[in-house]
């Protein structure tokens, strides 16, 4: 195929396509809401109403709004429906003429829409996920076509250095220089593995990005096999994501069938294959080594390094690992260049960032933000702060990261910031918590969620974790004293600085946030704090 033929596909696809859309989110938190009987009934009352010369029902994927689903919008009308109900479909398609719609009218340039940036998800909630001709008729495998036809490997890995990408899984490693440390690798066998074990609590960035645009990251990761030199890619996804599995098994047949993966793609040597491994919801496995050991069908534990991955991954070859919204930027970067996605964001910390906002807010779902807002921004503006009271911290980062107060939300979004005041961007998710929240009861909750997924390997995991839960254990109880407070802050940097991986390296990041800024409230939990009072000494200040 060539790039004619490419953009013929896409041609025959927007001439096939009704001048009115009426797009149905399909994503799994629409789907538990019925969107799918939603979709049915819309079809339905077209066919019933001989509206299909003109309207057209599209099931697509995650719109953003989450909170508000099932979500149906007419963007020819500028239209957008929130909580529909099966029952609210047919005065949709009436309203489309000049009723009235029985559901609840959004606005679509509600400040949760308009203060964002789509790069990631520029075509998600737009396209149906499901059929490869909707993506190529956005513009879709063009960037791959131009990586291969009009770039060499190594000028595509300068676009991707250019760009100041940095890995979106938490690590935050720059992309270019993680490509062109496995692309100078020796060896013929290299690998391109996706990382779409997302198991933070409270996150679902990479689920919705493969359950609304799977082709987007197949793209990205075609391409970047291009660049580095390899023939065979995986994509290493958790067992809970059974739409993203689904979807992800019907583009990637889809592209075979248009020979856009497999052998010679684009009438060009290059043969890039891809294949699903489904792994059984270990958190570790989110760990690059554990990952691999799994994809090998070994038990997921990490693994001492050096050597890394980009020397010796799976099966002992150079192999390229990055995530889900990683790959997702990289057509992106391609069509545009490097240079202009250089231009987004701030000095160090380039693009936009998937956030998953949730907890005590008002407007929780999926947002992407040019890295530099503020969370007072992304909290207060797009997420309309709190429903009662008031914002008292932000949780970002999930298990390896640190709560925020409320008195930093000033705080820039970016690497550097967020770690600064003692907390991380991690894969994206973001939690509220409003003046209710119990903040040693948050940073216990995460320890009972490290505790139980550490892999066992390492005695500061795995010990660790299980006695810095007793203790927050012993705190909420009212049985501990000032040594127990010292003793946990000993054993969080024992952990910290002595685990094997990045599980246990930063398990204690929101025990030692929440100690930093909310101390009080350990202090009044103690035993010898006499009616809920700071004990005498401290230099804490008393709460109620």
């Amino acid at each position: 195929m060539d790039l004619a033929e490419l953009r013929e596909i896409g041609e025959k696809e927007r001439t096939a396509q009704k001048p009115i859309r009426v797009h149905c989110c399909t994503s799994t938190g629409c789907q538990a809401a019925n969107s799918l009987g939603v979709k049915k009934n819309l079809e339905q009352t077209c066919k019933q109403k001989h509206m299909g010369d003109r309207v057209q029902v599209v099931g697509v994927g995650c719109m953003g709004f989450c909170g508000r689903g099932p979500l149906v919008q007419i963007e020819a009308q500028n239209k957008l429906y929130e909580e529909v109900t099966p029952d609210d479909a047919a005065s949709i398609i009436e309203a489309i003429d000049g009723g009235t719609a029985s559901a609840a009218e959004g606005d679509p340039e509600h400040p949760f829409f308009a203060r964002q940036m789509r790069i990631v998800r520029e075509t998600s909630g737009k396209i149906d996920p499901e059929r490869i001709e909707e993506y190529i008729a956005v513009g879709g495998y063009e960037p791959l076509y131009k990586a291969i036809h009009d770039l060499t490997p190594s000028e595509t890995i300068d676009e991707v250095s250019k760009s100041g990408l940095r890995g979106r899984g938490g690590g935050g490693y720059p992309t270019g220089l993680k490509w062109a440390t496995v692309a100078k690798m020796p060896g013929k066998q290299k690998y391109v593995i996706c990382n779409a074990d997302e198991g933070d609590p409270g996150a679902f960035m990479d689920r919705s990005v493969l359950e609304s645009d799977p082709h987007r990251v197949l793209e990205g990761m075609a391409i970047a096999a291009y660049a580095i030199g390899a023939s065979e890619g995986y994509i290493y996804v958790r067992a809970e994501y059974p739409l993203a599995i689904e979807r992800l098994q019907k583009a990637i047949k889809q592209a075979k069938k248009y020979g856009i993966l497999g052998s010679q793609i684009f009438d060009s040597p290059f043969d890039f294959k891809i294949e699903i491994r489904i792994g059984a919801g270990a958190f570790v496995c989110g760990e690059e080594t554990a990952l691999i050991q799994s994809i090998e069908g070994g038990r997921g534990n990490p693994r001492p390094r050096p050597p890394y991955p980009a020397q010796e991954g799976l099966w002992k070859s150079p192999t390229l690992i990055n995530n889900v919204e990683t790959f997702a930027n990289i057509p992106a970067i391609i069509r545009e260049g490097g240079d202009w996605y250089a231009g987004i964001g701030t000095e160090k910390s380039k693009g936009t960032k998937v956030f998953a906002l949730t907890g005590q807010i008002r407007n929780n779902g999926l947002i992407e933000v040019p890295m530099g807002i503020t969370l007072r921004e992304i909290v207060e503006e797009m997420g309309g702060g709190v429903p009662n009271g008031k914002v008292k911290a932000v949780q970002t980062g999930g298990p390896s990261g640190g709560c925020i107060p409320a008195s930093l939300l000033d705080t820039p979004v970016d690497y550097d910031s967020l770690v600064k005041i003692g907390s991380m961007m991690g894969s994206g998710g973001m939690v509220v918590m409003d003046e209710k929240t119990s903040m040693v009861e948050v940073a216990r909750f995460y320890m009972e969620f490290c505790r139980g997924e550490t892999c066992g390997k390492c005695i500061p995991c795995r010990a660790g974790t299980v006695q810095m839960y007793q203790m927050l254990t012993k705190i909420l109880n009212k049985e501990a004293t000032l040594q127990d407070i010292a003793k946990l802050e000993q054993l969080c940097d024992m952990v910290k600085n002595t685990s094997l991986c990045g599980l246990g390296m930063t398990a204690p990041n929101p025990v030692m946030s929440t100690l930093r800024y909310f101390r009080e409230e350990y202090l009044t939990l103690l035993k010898d704090s006499p009616n809920g009072k700071v004990p005498a000494g401290t230099g804490a200040s008393v709460t109620s």
